[in-house]
């Protein structure tokens, strides 16, 4: 019995996955970015970084002054479909609390 043997699956003709010559790639990243405004308070900001983003309030803080100062702010990088759900739950949250808060995403 060789070595191959062992990964071969009768399934495929005795053929190993290696045999089909597949590659898996990684996923395209994507940042998530909040823009800034002039009528979104700074500490829901915070809130929102802290509660969809998972940040510690110290780094929730860094972000949001970098929105303020900057006009954006990158909340993290995610793959395509955790990225289009953090951006629907940030507009949802401010939607809730009657705030204009614009959150996009982008290929990095």
């Amino acid at each position: 019995m060789n070595s191959d043997s062992q990964h071969e699956d009768p399934r495929f003709g005795g053929m190993t996955d290696t045999d089909f010559g597949v590659s898996l790639d990684e996923p395209a990243m994507y940042s998530v970015i909040i823009h800034n405004d002039h009528y979104t308070a700074m500490e829901f900001v915070v809130e929102v970084l802290m509660m969809v983003f998972q940040k510690a309030a110290a780094e929730a803080t860094k972000i949001m002054l970098d929105v303020h100062r900057c006009g954006q702010g990158v909340c993290g990088l995610y793959t395509y479909d955790i990225a289009v759900t953090k951006v629907s739950r940030v507009h949802a949250m401010a939607k809730r609390r009657g705030f204009p808060l614009k959150c996009s995403f982008e290929k990095v």
